[in-house]
């Protein structure tokens, strides 16, 4: 069996993906003497999209050029797919919006390839970044530089993250075409199409095979309190430290990731997705004995942060880190899936097992 927060993601064979992608790029820049080495996955990339290092090679008799360099690549539908659409030009456009409206650092794509046929899926090639990221696997409450770090810079790595939130707040929508940013769904807020493309996702999850108690529980403890709605801003979607890296200097960003999950809606999303997903790993920590990180990034920390830098107290933080916990669930019940078609796990009766924080969860609602 595998370890649910580190599940097989593809079926891809490096080799082949070498080749297709050495091809592709010799082709994207007319140097046939271009070559790719080093292609390999980083530990603990993301669950949804596959993510590719590699260097690609320059060289001629008088000059030679190495570019370190990223592909983030769309799963295929034979993978099990953890989200329902992959649109990656519109994961460019955010970036490009995040780029020109603010200070917070986005890798430069440099490539765009919409044709399925060359690696399998559509991909983009992005500039690799030099930096640290708080790793996932094993969570970074149980080791490492963040855990190591003395707390005045714990505290300035939470500042720099919530100012990422922060950023995106301030940009004004109404100089921007945000039409492709928008769920098509019925709604009379952001806030409800968004939830309402929570129900759509979980039922596309489920369908008729089962039902999940925890997550149809959240579904009406959310609907029972629901919030008085703040301004709709640009949302990260995805808005949690290890889609941030940091310098190897210091605590501050040198790279954000992970824009798929973007739209409109209340900063609190945003917020709560932060602070619940750090929850839940400070959750685990203490399950298993470890002191973890029990004063980071907790909502009054947090609360606290985004008001100083935004003048705007942050509305009924309590409701969206439910919220952020029930979209959690849904992502992990699909990743399950995922694992049960590559033979590394099976269903069992209790199909809330498939989700690590269910508990968490249950005592959010309690």
């Amino acid at each position: 069996m595998s370890d649910p927060l580190d599940p097989k993601r593809t079926s891809r064979d490096l080799k082949e993906v070498q080749e297709f992608l050495t091809q592709w790029l010799r082709e994207k820049v007319t140097n046939p003497q271009i070559t790719i080495s080093d292609l390999r996955r980083p530990s603990g990339s993301g669950m949804s999209s596959e993510t590719l290092l590699f260097s690609a090679n320059s060289k001629s008799e008088n000059s030679g050029l190495e570019r370190q360099l990223v592909a983030r690549l769309a799963p295929t539908p034979e993978d099990i797919p953890v989200f329902q659409e992959y649109d990656l030009e519109f994961q460019v456009r955010t970036m490009k919006i995040v780029q020109e409206r603010t200070t917070i650092p986005v890798p430069n794509v440099l490539w765009l390839e919409t044709d399925p046929t060359i690696l399998g899926a559509p991909f983009f090639v992005m500039e690799q970044v030099n930096g640290r990221v708080p790793p996932d696997l094993p969570p970074y409450v149980f080791g490492g530089w963040l855990l190591d770090a003395p707390p005045e810079n714990q505290r300035s790595l939470e500042s720099y993250s919530v100012e990422i939130i922060s950023e995106l707040a301030k940009i004004d929508l109404g100089t921007l075409d945000t039409e492709f940013l928008e769920i098509g769904l019925p709604g009379e807020t952001h806030l409800r199409r968004h939830f309402n493309a929570q129900k759509n996702y979980y039922q596309w999850v489920v369908g008729n095979d089962r039902n999940h108690p925890v997550i149809e529980n959240a579904f009406e403890w959310l609907e029972k309190n629901w919030p008085d709605e703040s301004s709709t801003v640009l949302s990260w979607g995805d808005s949690r430290i290890g889609n941030i890296m940091f310098s190897n200097e210091s605590f501050a960003p040198v790279a954000v990731f992970d824009w798929e999950m973007a739209g409109l809606a209340p900063v609190e999303v945003d917020l709560g997705w932060m602070v619940f997903l750090h929850s839940f790993f400070q959750d685990i920590a203490e399950t298993y004995e470890f002191p973890g990180l029990p004063t980071f990034m907790t909502p009054e920390t947090v609360k606290e942060i985004f008001e100083e830098q935004s003048g705007y107290p942050p509305n009924n933080l309590h409701w969206f880190m439910v919220y952020a916990g029930l979209r959690h669930a849904i992502i992990m019940s699909r990743i399950k899936d995922r694992s049960v078609h590559f033979g590394e796990a099976t269903w069992t009766q209790d199909v809330d097992e498939a989700i690590p924080h269910r508990n968490l969860l249950w005592s959010m609602m309690a």
